[in-house]
């Protein structure tokens, strides 16, 4: 871990080193993390690598535009990267409406419907763990426009690297039902900050105090069940 005094201004407070103290314990787990990582998201691609390509078809018939959605996000430290997605929505969707999705979101194409309910959207940042701005476990990554709002707590989740999927991926399986009462553009972002983020990083702080090797297996293999279910 990078040391203490180094960390961006905004981390070096009383409550991230709180976390900063127990996750200097776990230098070992931290290692073998990027180790499984790298060993199975190689692995993984060889067989997904066919999947991977019927899929970028499927988009590129289905609507006109990329096939990846690419987007800036905040990881580790607070290290800004570009998280890759197999595009769900029509072309320039972000400058139509808010950052997060509802339910029934006019920009989904009929394509990205299936993709989102089955999270097979998630597939490309298999490239995202392999170059290591990403784990297969860990907090999912914000874009910079939350993250400027987060609380001095918050920023202790940007101890390790953002995460395909994570305890609060599970939890918050539904967030797209949360907001999908609402139209208004600002208050749905709103919402987001001010009533279900806090919740969220509840469970990410949560993740963070007691993260372990063998607690992100267990993670993976309920993702997995709830993807199943």
């Amino acid at each position: 871990m990078r040391a203490f005094e180094k960390l961006p201004a905004q981390f070096q407070n009383d409550s991230v080193k709180a976390y900063y103290d127990i996750l200097s314990k776990r230098q070992g787990s931290i290692i073998l993390k990027r180790v499984f990582d790298i060993i199975v998201s190689l692995i993984l691609l060889v067989f997904l690598i066919i999947p991977i390509a019927v899929i970028s078809i499927l988009i590129k018939v289905n609507s006109p535009g990329p096939v990846l959605f690419k987007q800036k996000r905040v990881t580790t430290y607070g290290r800004i990267f570009k998280i890759y997605k197999f595009r769900t929505m029509v072309v320039n969707a972000e400058s139509l409406g808010s950052k997060v999705t509802t339910k029934n979101d006019a920009r989904v194409t009929s394509i990205g419907k299936t993709l989102r309910k089955f999270r097979l959207d998630e597939l490309p940042q298999i490239f995202n763990v392999i170059g290591g701005s990403m784990s297969f476990v860990g907090t999912r990554p914000e874009v910079q426009k939350y993250v400027d709002l987060y609380e001095d707590e918050y920023y202790a989740t940007l101890l390790l690297p953002a995460g395909i999927t994570s305890l609060t991926s599970i939890k918050f399986k539904d967030e797209e039902n949360l907001l999908s009462a609402i139209v208004d553009t600002e208050k749905i972002d709103e919402t987001y900050v001010k009533t279900i983020l806090p919740q969220k990083m509840e469970y990410n702080l949560q993740y963070t105090k007691e993260f372990g090797f063998l607690s992100d297996i267990k993670i993976m293999f309920k993702t997995v069940k709830e993807v199943i279910s």
